[in-house]
């Protein structure tokens, strides 16, 4: 019951030590962003590894099957990386002879490895038996596969299995450098580890059995049907809750405060309309600002063969533009397909893949998109779909509402290769998005070193989280998104009270691997702050979906930042299309905006939060709503709201409560201005668009 909504609560309390890097690292893996940065002391002074940080954490479950098939991914330095650097670096400099003068593939190929670079490193890959199956077309990358033993061979280094927080993974255990000559001309590695890329999704699930909230969609046909499923109005005026113990008068409890879902019929959740409206784009679309012209380019793993029919049933509903050969296309990199095609299904990308086709078309319902599919998850799967949009579908916003695994956990040859190539997309003007996460500060008790991988690039557009709670107090309210969830009666009064903690909340904190940017200048720390802006991604204020499961079309409502992620990009995307160009990462563009162009989330507290008294025969205990929220070990750090939640009866247990929070988010905290759970905020429709637009 209480399990199955109490969803991947993290148990472990890491200590994080910052890495000590060398500038010979921090020059690998790219920290150079726009300007001129020097590493700061905290990254230097130490000999270069390349070993996971969090190993020491890590189950070590032993060495890896060397008969194990391997697929790597080697990023090779540029011929001249330093002027490459210099040359984005006066991309993204106003006043600079070639300021937002993208570049292309050619321009690129000034700087690529030589030919005899590249066959330096083929010969030595292939030296150790591994099979050369991709070049990259400018020769900047080669991936290649074989065994684990060969890759240990050419690398010179160790592979262990491990368990880490409930999942698998692989990593070296000494650090790894390519033999011979060509290693001095790599620069990132992905594949030696293996990290299975997960969705950055989080259900609205019945609390008491963790059944996802749905309906069949054949029941709701237009955009007034939907209200008979769900409503934006989720939290209600303050009641009284008493409960009594059949036979005694004792125990007694009672509970006052707001009500979360008082209709139990209806889902909490936004249509397409009145999100829309919350961040001010019906005003853009009426001055014919709807991302027409341009492209929205989406990375998903393994598709659906029913996005289509399934995006244009929820585009009926939400009366939406229906998607054609005209403005959709699926794209699978190379024409390499998945070679299970049900795995989306199993692993939850069906649905991942719903909310981005379908909200990134909601928000921008001019914009043509593009579905790339790659052919698995793990991490260097996911690279190498990127890799397929540098060269192929140039676009000014690109949307992933995944990640590889957190700053602490990915090793630094991992990060090297997802750098270098982010860092070739917003050479050629683009703006590459990622949600940061959905398990707050992933239990390290910090926010350092809790990013997700790549949202902790300096090269990418990191979208945070919100919840949003209509007609709270007569106006409505967002808020830092990060859930707590505590049960006081189940069949029976609970003292005290079950108080789980948090089950999902806005990922966010400080890079242990990458310098902060000369962007972030302003902001603490030392290393790159994550994220940059947010957008709704509470599960329980958040979005329908329509997926077809088992045959069947259905209504699904879901949340994680895999929403606000594309509902970012798509706001971007109108923001090109006002520009009239592409203007490129949106992060450095979004830390210069003035305050109207961004709605700044700040805590926001209540006068009608849950409060609880319960009687006992050894005495009374007053619960304040604090308590009823926030277990000894996770301290709340801001202001919240808090609601009773009175869950539909079942056969097998007849009543259920629970107290919902919003705005408790881990460690993590909002503050004025930026804070590493909302970023530097929202958009705020028009006034973000004409101030972001006007920086082309």
């Amino acid at each position: 019951m209480f399990v199955g909504v109490v969803q991947q609560i993290l148990q472990e309390v890491l200590h994080v030590t910052i890495r000590k890097l060398s500038e010979r690292v921090v020059a690998c893996l790219g920290l150079l962003v726009f300007s001129t940065i020097t590493a700061p002391a905290s990254f230097a002074a130490e000999p270069p590894h390349n070993v996971a940080a969090g190993i020491e954490r890590f189950t070590d479950l032993g060495p890896t099957d060397p008969n194990s098939d391997i697929t790597i991914t080697v990023q090779l330095a540029m011929h001249d990386q330093a002027a490459f650097d210099a040359a984005v670096q006066a991309l993204y400099t106003p006043g600079s002879p070639t300021f937002h003068q993208w570049m292309t593939d050619a321009d690129i190929a000034k700087y690529a490895p030589t030919a005899e670079e590249l066959a330096t490193v083929r010969h030595e890959l292939e030296r150790h038996g591994l099979t050369v199956i991709w070049t990259d077309p400018l020769g900047l990358s080669i991936r290649v596969r074989g065994n684990a033993a060969q890759a240990e061979s050419a690398f010179k280094t160790n592979l262990h299995e491990f368990s880490y927080q409930g999942r698998s993974l692989r990593a070296n255990i000494s650090d790894a450098r390519l033999a011979g000559k060509a290693g001095d001309l790599v620069a990132g590695v992905s594949g030696l580890e293996r990290h299975t890329v997960q969705p950055m999704l989080r259900r609205a699930l019945n609390a008491r059995n963790g059944v996802p909230l749905s309906r069949p969609a054949a029941q709701v046909q237009s955009n007034s049907g939907i209200e008979s499923f769900l409503t934006n109005v989720c939290i209600t005026k303050p009641e009284n809750f008493s409960f009594t113990t059949p036979g005694a008068s004792l125990p007694f409890a009672n509970y006052y405060g707001h009500v979360y879902a008082r209709n139990p019929d209806l889902a909490c959740a936004f249509t397409a309309a009145q999100l829309q409206e919350h961040y001010g784009l019906t005003e853009a679309y009426a001055r014919g600002w709807n991302g027409e012209g341009q492209t929205i380019v989406l990375v998903d793993a393994y598709g659906y063969a029913d996005i289509q029919a399934d995006a244009n049933a929820f585009s009926r509903i939400m009366g939406l533009p229906l998607l054609d050969s005209h403005n959709f296309q699926i794209v699978h990199p190379y024409n390499i397909y998945p070679t299970n095609p049900g795995a989306a299904t199993l692993l939850q990308w069906d649905f991942e893949t719903a909310i981005d086709v379908e909200w990134a078309h909601a928000m921008a319902p001019g914009a043509k998109i593009v579905l790339l599919i790659s052919p698995g998850q793990d991490s260097t799967d996911m690279l190498f779909t990127l890799q397929n949009v540098t060269h192929y579908h140039v676009a000014g916003s690109v949307s992933n509402s995944w990640g590889v695994d957190i700053d602490y956990i990915a090793g630094p040859l991992e990060l090297a290769a997802f750098n270098i190539q982010l860092k070739l997309m917003v050479a050629k003007g683009m703006s590459v998005n990622f949600a940061s996460g959905d398990s707050g500060d992933n239990g390290l008790g910090t926010p350092v070193g809790a990013p997700e991988v790549p949202s902790n690039s300096p090269f990418a557009t990191a979208v945070g989280g919100t919840s949003i709670l209509s007609h709270l107090y007569g106006g409505t309210a967002e808020l830092g998104w990060g859930n707590n969830l505590t049960t006081i009666y189940d069949n029976g009064i609970l003292d005290p009270p079950a108080v789980g903690g948090n089950v999902g909340g806005a990922g966010g904190g400080e890079s242990t691997f990458f310098a902060k940017p000369s962007w972030q200048k302003n902001l603490p720390g030392t290393g790159r702050q994550v994220p940059d802006i947010a957008a709704l991604a509470d599960p329980y204020t958040g979005v329908p979906i329509v997926v077809t499961q088992n045959g069947v079309q259905s209504i699904y409502i879901f949340g994680g930042t895999s929403v606000a992620c594309p509902v970012f990009s798509a706001i971007w995307a109108i923001t090109n299309q006002v520009a009239g160009k592409l203007l490129g990462q949106a992060a450095p563009i979004i830390a210069d905006l003035p305050s109207r162009a961004i709605s700044d989330i700040l805590p926001v507290d209540s006068a009608f939060n849950v409060l609880g008294v319960i009687k006992e025969p050894f005495g009374t205990t007053r619960y304040s709503a604090t308590e009823l929220v926030a277990p000894p070990d996770q301290p709340i750090q801001n202001a919240f709201v808090s609601a009773l939640w009175h869950v539909p009866p079942s056969q097998e247990t007849p009543a259920l409560f629970n107290v919902v929070s919003f705005g408790t988010d881990t460690s993590l905290s909002v503050t004025p201005g930026w804070d590493n759970v909302t970023g530097f905020g929202t958009p705020n429709g028009v006034a973000f668009i004409k101030a972001a637009a006007a920086k082309k």
